[in-house]
């Protein structure tokens, strides 16, 4: 089922490689744009809906569910036809959803529309099985390294949707979206060129249940429901966080999430490069270790020590400052960017020829990341009061990732050391026969 080996695949024209995996990146940002929409939106409705903690996360939650249970289908369907043909129908469809958002003004259309803008999350199944068809393994991580930058199209969402809001009024952001949504289609339809002929070898699709029965893809989502879904439930979550733990505006807040946002996703080629020299699990290993150590200073909640002395009571005020926090959120930021990349170069190795189905399975269980994360966080918020709570989450989903990765580091060691051990048991039969041979007659 699995191919240890990478296999090189064969090539296409330099020239076509490279459009095809510009054109694929920019719809790739487009349809992220889409799917994160909410990002900035819900801040909005959350005020004027008066939503709970929890309920803003269920609001923020509702395309990131559709988006990563449609996925896996998606992609074992990108696995059997042109991965091309499907994105540009996916695009049309979500085009209705956008023109729809200025007629809706409940809790309950807000959820159903956010479902429907889900659909764009597929976008990037289909475009790692679409720009992986015309790479070689060696050049693997930094292809969707580079593919993966469209993560910046949040950006776009960050900056448009309040100039639009500003200048226009509310009423015009989904037909603002729709336009652009109609306008990349197009261009992607017509210049991006067709998946080469050997994008689809004649190998059997992997099912669901051989997706579901290999360890190793789960442990490959388990690394990306952290690289991933922490990164997309952060940046659904840090514009409330900014504005609750150090009293900003929502413009200010929405711009310290940009710069997380932005500098995590624009490092994601660098990541594939270092993947490509260094190898993915390397890469993913110290992207862990990093995190965690930052994890762990903000985990912890501002805190009002008082120490009785002899004479008089000494307080001291623990917790981090805006720009302390926003450094260590940086640096998450930049390491799970270089994850992204790694994980997915990891997955090629073993998967050449089914990039759809295993990665569109690791990209679903990596989304629902970006779905349950914001729900888990407002439950714990609502429950314990803690404005750190989701951090340490985050550290607890982190550690049970490192747990995983050691123990099956420890595992492959143990089998190349166990067939090492057999090929010199071979080889050493093979010689008794020649080391006891009576010596050639004189």
């Amino acid at each position: 089922m699995a191919h240890r080996a990478p296999t090189t695949l064969a090539q296409a024209t330099l020239p076509e490689a490279n459009r095809a995996l510009l054109l694929a990146t920019l719809a790739f940002a487009a349809c992220f744009s889409v799917w994160t929409l909410y990002a900035v939106m819900g801040i909005t409705l959350q005020q004027q809906l008066s939503l709970s903690a929890t309920e803003y996360g269920i609001l923020l939650a509702a395309p990131i569910l559709s988006g990563a249970v449609l996925r896996l289908p998606f992609g074992m369907l990108a696995d059997r036809i042109s991965s091309r043909r499907i994105w540009i129908y996916q695009m049309l469809i979500i085009i209705p959803a956008l023109l729809l958002l200025p007629l809706v003004s409940s809790y309950g259309g807000y959820l159903f529309l956010g479902l429907w803008f889900g659909l764009s999350g597929v976008s990037f199944t289909l475009g790692v099985r679409y720009v992986s068809s015309w790479f070689a393994s060696s050049r693997q991580g930094r292809a969707l390294g580079l593919f993966g930058v469209g993560n910046a199209g949040v950006a776009i969402t960050f900056v448009l949707v309040p100039l639009a809001i500003h200048y226009l009024g509310w009423q015009w952001v989904g037909p603002l979206y729709a336009a652009g949504m109609l306008i990349i289609t197009i261009l992607f339809a017509v210049f991006s060129p067709a998946e080469p002929a050997q994008a689809y070898p004649e190998t059997s699709s992997l099912s669901l249940r051989q997706l579901a029965s290999d360890a190793r893809i789960w442990r490959f989502s388990l690394y990306y429901y952290f690289v991933f879904g922490s990164f997309l439930a952060l940046l659904l979550w840090l514009p409330q966080y900014y504005m609750q733990a150090y009293a900003m505006n929502a413009s200010h807040a929405m711009a310290f999430t940009l710069f997380f946002v932005a500098t995590s996703s624009m490092v994601r080629a660098l990541g594939g490069w270092f993947a490509d020299r260094y190898g993915g699990r390397a890469v993913n290993w110290s992207v862990f270790w990093v995190c965690i150590i930052c994890l762990f200073f903000l985990s912890y909640p501002p805190t009002t020590l008082i120490i009785h002395g002899m004479e008089k009571n000494v307080q001291l005020e623990i917790g981090l400052n805006v720009w302390w926090f926003t450094l260590l959120i940086f640096v998450i930021g930049v390491a799970q960017g270089f994850g992204r990349a790694s994980v997915y170069k990891v997955i090629h190795d073993y998967y050449p020829h089914h990039m759809g189905s295993t990665g569109g399975f690791v990209a679903a269980i990596g989304a629902l990341g970006g779905c349950t994360l914001p729900i888990v966080f407002g439950l714990a918020q609502d429950a314990l009061g803690i404005i750190t709570g989701c951090f340490m989450i985050l550290y607890g989903v982190l550690a049970l990732c490192m747990i995983t990765m050691f123990f099956a580091n420890q595992a492959a060691q143990y089998q190349q050391k166990l067939a090492q051990a057999r090929r010199d048991n071979f080889l050493l039969d093979d010689a008794i026969p020649f080391e006891h041979e009576d010596p050639p007659c004189k």
